[in-house]
């Protein structure tokens, strides 16, 4: 959904720094929660279950808030009635008569994404490709982030035994790199067709949509995905030389 009118100025009222204190309210919570769970000598450790956690809470709450107003709330259209900027077919829930997403819902959750809306009008109604894409981050994404900080538990853990650390570790990675590929992927198939369409629904003028709502709340998705992958990718080449160096001893005594 893209209005066609002028965008409010941000205005930091009550409800607006709710909003954005809810957004990062899940930040500090996933800190504590990897300060307690993962041991202080594993820094990187600690990053990576921070992150996660960070995503998870992020993919299942705040996202999930999201497609819940996208097929629960909604506006009933009269005949006739049109309502500002793209609205045509094919419709969401091939329902002409209504018009779903956030801007027409109650609650905080509604309110959170009314404000971010006026950055990115898209999240304001039920956008097609951005329902498709969060269908998956929420039902995919989350669930992955969330077996990714178990795994970095007990991969972490001091009574964990050599064996028991392979295994989780190998999962670990594993997964890490799906997950960190399909955020990248993710992240330009919502921002890909907005650029190559002019940007139409896109509020870049107002400096804290441009810099906090869209360059802030999104970048981290594409500088964090490529640091884990980074990581992921120098952990599996260390196993690989180790099994080859372990292979090669093994062919020597064979011999």
């Amino acid at each position: 959904m893209t209005t066609s009118t002028a965008v409010p100025a941000f205005t930091a009222d009550l409800p607006t720094l709710l909003s954005i204190t809810a957004a990062l309210s899940i930040m500090p919570l996933s800190y504590l929660l990897g300060t307690a769970l993962i041991p202080s000598n594993q820094l990187r450790n600690r990053l990576l279950f921070f992150w996660h956690a960070y995503d998870a809470g992020t993919h299942l709450l705040i996202e999930g808030s999201f497609l819940y107003h996208c097929f629960f709330s909604y506006k009933q259209l009269q005949p006739g009635e049109t309502i500002p900027g793209v609205y045509g077919p094919p419709y969401f829930l091939n329902r002409p008569d209504r018009a779903y997403g956030p801007a027409y819902g109650v609650g905080a959750s509604a309110r959170m994404w009314q404000e971010y809306g006026k950055a990115d009008a898209r999240w304001l109604g039920a956008d097609l490709c951005v329902v498709c894409l969060e269908i998956l981050t929420v039902l995919i994404g989350g669930p992955l982030a969330v077996y990714i900080c178990y795994l970095l538990t007990r991969s972490s853990s001091p009574s964990a035994t050599a064996a028991s650390k392979a295994k989780y570790s190998s999962c670990l990675w594993f997964s890490s790199i799906i997950l960190a590929v399909g955020e990248l992927y993710g992240g330009f198939m919502t921002f890909g067709p907005e650029w190559f369409s002019g940007s139409v629904g896109l509020e870049t003028s107002d400096p804290v949509y441009l810099w906090l709502y869209l360059v802030f709340f999104n970048v981290l998705w594409v500088i964090v995905p490529l640091w884990v992958i980074s990581v992921a990718w120098g952990e599996i080449k260390a196993a690989f030389a180790t099994a080859a160096v372990a292979n090669e001893q093994t062919a020597k005594k064979l011999n």
